[in-house]
């Protein structure tokens, strides 16, 4: 999985950090609020939280409070006008993973994204492997030995998620999330019409892996080697 949810009411602000994350190959959902935040969590998970200090409907260290007595650890980045040393230590001690003041460069805030990504609550690696295949997120590139292949960005978030599955079966539902988000209207063969671009890249690379379909339930990587 390669996509984050980010709590930003500032509209203009959100959508320039869900540019800087697309542009790593990180997906992203925008709640403007704590309510539809919380709501969309119960819908999908996450590799990331980036969750704003000042909301309209409340404090997002709050939130994250909440989130961590209900034993939600997902890796967590502050976001926060407040540069106080205080503030800081408050946030880190509330649960939040690391920390940073606006304004910020772009490219930091996608460092520390990726940084969090690396830990093993849901994410092992920023390239992910299996059997004789790997995919580089950054470069949207799908790789057997020496070939390689480019992903269009719903394609990566769907190899991401059947990668970090280890073979095991990824229901339909969670793969059209992590494809096109809680957002985007998604057209009832969207989804398996992804999947036939993807056998046909994996095949064009010379791949052994096969993306296998199970009826009714979902897909999952199945290697012929």
């Amino acid at each position: 999985m390669s996509r984050v949810a980010l709590i930003e009411d500032q509209q203009r602000l959100a959508q320039m950090i869900r540019q800087a994350l697309l542009s790593a190959g990180v997906e992203t959902d925008i709640f403007a609020n704590l309510s539809e935040a919380a709501y969309g969590m119960k819908q999908a998970e996450y590799a990331v939280l980036l969750v704003d200090r000042g909301l309209p409907d409340g404090d997002g260290l709050n939130f994250l409070r909440n989130l961590r007595a209900g034993g939600q650890m997902t890796p967590c980045l502050m976001l926060t006008a407040r540069d106080a040393l205080h503030d800081r230590i408050e946030g880190l001690e509330s649960g939040a993973d690391d920390y940073v003041s606006k304004p910020f460069e772009m490219s930091e805030l996608v460092a520390r994204v990726r940084t969090l990504m690396r830990r093993p609550v849901k994410m092992t690696a920023l390239v992910q492997r299996f059997a004789d295949i790997s995919v580089d997120p950054q470069e949207h590139a799908l790789r057997c030995g020496a070939r390689v292949t480019i992903l269009a960005p719903a394609e990566l978030q769907i190899m991401l998620s059947l990668l970090g599955a280890g073979g095991q079966t990824v229901r339909h539902a969670v793969l059209e999330h992590a494809a096109w988000g809680l957002a985007d209207a998604v057209t009832p063969n969207a989804l398996e019409v992804t999947v036939h671009r993807l056998r046909k890249k994996l095949a064009g690379v010379g791949a052994t892996v096969r993306i296998a379909n199970i009826r009714g339930v979902g897909f999952s990587l199945q290697s012929a080697a």
